[in-house]
């Protein structure tokens, strides 16, 4: 693991087995310099160990670089259950991750993620008050996916002002690759502003879906990101922004609610010197965990939750400006704004530590 170009000093990871109910899971803690580390839980068929491992590693930076740079006292980690999210997830299994998140005494906040219901959520704050996005409780904020979709389509529509001067999606020709939860909500978005919409999903019934009730093109995941379009949407796995597709896609601007979408960290550079405008995963995906973070706060106030999702297109245009201003890749522009926030909660306990 110490080896991998995916390791990044992170505090704490943890690996969880259950041999009685087939458990097998990742509890990866980058860091608590902001606050205790909040993120999803993810259920995937993973090809190996070591890809879940990376997975996590990757998966829980990403949270604290996303935390920090939607303003929340939170830091990163992020969780991973190897298996089938069809059979993996059996309320005993369920339950014995719970306990392993509790055993980690509040260092770490689990939340739905990718293969995982609010459902599943509510069965494991029965074990544990360390989870939030429960549909229960005087606090409980629920399904978080709107709140994602949302912060998207508003990051989304202030990429394309900053590209075009205006934010009017009529007639703009969107890519949206992955119609779950978030995707789908996102492409029912864009619809009502005027797109035309191309989609891709493995799931087919839900792709010929979106054709029925969104007037959607549907196009092979392999080929959407190399369509002509004005902005892709990749809102599945990650990895999907590669050099080629940096080099050669025709496409303007890239916003997506997909985390890590970058397939290696040089691609952010390229996409910037192809003149392609990249809105930053983590910045633009980050109104759920605003959503879960409400929650987990102990006071969900709706009207504050709506209010700091809107400012991710807000922050999306200041970073737009500031790359431009420095000739910057905007993922360099991003990070360094989240990085100098935790740099400085690092210092002040230094400080306070004497």
């Amino acid at each position: 693991m110490f080896d991998t170009p995916d390791f990044d000093n992170h505090e704490e990871v943890v690996s969880i087995c259950c041999p009685r109910s087939g458990l097998q899971a990742i509890i990866a803690i980058h860091s608590t310099a902001l606050g205790p580390a909040l993120g999803g839980i993810r259920c995937w068929s993973y090809e190996s160990g070591m890809a879940a491992i990376r997975d996590a590693l990757r998966l829980s930076r990403g949270m604290t670089y996303k935390n920090a740079l939607a303003g929340l006292d939170l830091g990163g980690g992020k969780s991973v259950i190897l298996g089938n999210p069809a059979t993996a997830r059996s309320p005993e299994a369920l339950r014995a991750f719970a306990r392993a998140i509790d055993r980690l005494d509040g260092r770490y906040v689990g939340a739905e993620d990718v293969g995982m219901t609010v459902a599943d959520i509510d069965l494991m704050r029965d074990v544990t008050p360390h989870v939030a996005g429960t549909s229960w409780g005087a606090s409980a904020s629920g399904d978080p996916s709107p709140h994602t979709a949302e912060g998207v389509f508003l990051g989304l529509k202030a990429t394309v002002k900053a590209a075009t001067g205006s934010d009017d999606l009529t007639d703009a020709r969107i890519g949206v690759m992955g119609l779950g939860a978030v995707g789908w909500k996102l492409a029912e978005k864009l619809y009502e502003a005027g797109a035309t919409l191309l989609v891709a999903d493995i799931n087919v019934p839900r792709a010929v879906r979106a054709a029925a009730h969104l007037k959607a093109e549907i196009v092979d995941a392999k080929r959407l990101p190399f369509e002509e379009m004005d902005v892709f949407a990749p809102c599945a796995l990650g990895g999907v922004l590669t050099r080629d597709f940096a080099e050669n896609a025709p496409v303007k601007m890239i916003c997506g609610a997909a985390n890590n979408q970058l397939a290696t960290s040089d691609v952010d550079g390229l996409l910037w010197e192809a003149g392609k405008l990249y809105a930053p995963d983590y910045l633009v995906n980050a109104g759920g965990v605003i959503n879960v973070a409400a929650e987990a706060g102990g006071e969900y106030d709706a009207y504050r939750v709506g209010m700091k999702v809107r400012e991710i297109g807000e922050t999306t245009a200041r970073i737009i400006e500031t790359a431009r201003t420095g000739d910057q890749p905007t993922g360099a522009v991003a990070d360094a704004m989240a990085l100098a926030r935790i740099t400085e909660a690092e210092e002040e306990v230094v400080e306070a530590q004497g």
